[in-house]
């Protein structure tokens, strides 16, 4: 079962949890988290072993470190924030786009700053919770 964000705040214990030995990734979820509520609205969050789920009525939005990079190429500190479309985006920020439905893209992108938790990011996770493709 998962809590609703903007009812309580962004950090639960089960999110501490979450990021344990990854604490200094743990404000770029809170910058994600507060855009999320922000621009979308009221959501469920859901803490599972590997990822937070973000939904309305479907899921549409995940955080987990999926290394969607090559170490070498990896930072340190990141999230990958994943978000399902009926189409592929094209952009260099995406590390990983796969179809695994017809029309059903889902994209990988990892996220090492809170600047890149910028519109182009937002304007996809919008689209993603008004698409219902995940």
């Amino acid at each position: 079962m998962g809590v609703t964000l903007g009812d309580g705040g962004l950090v639960t214990a089960d999110v501490l949890r979450f990021f344990d030995g990854h604490l200094e990734a743990l404000p770029l979820y809170e910058a994600f988290a507060g855009k999320v509520l922000e621009e979308i609205g009221p959501v469920t969050v859901r803490v599972q072993k590997t990822q937070i789920s973000f939904s309305n009525r479907y899921n549409f939005a995940f955080v987990s470190f999926l290394p969607a990079r090559k170490k070498k190429d990896r930072p340190d500190v990141y999230i990958t924030v994943t978000f399902g479309l009926r189409h592929r985006a094209d952009s260099p920020r995406i590390d990983i786009a796969s179809e695994p439905y017809p029309n059903r893209w889902t994209h990988h992108v990892l996220v090492a700053s809170e600047e890149e938790i910028d519109g182009e990011l937002m304007a996809w996770v919008k689209e993603a919770a008004a698409a219902h493709c995940v």
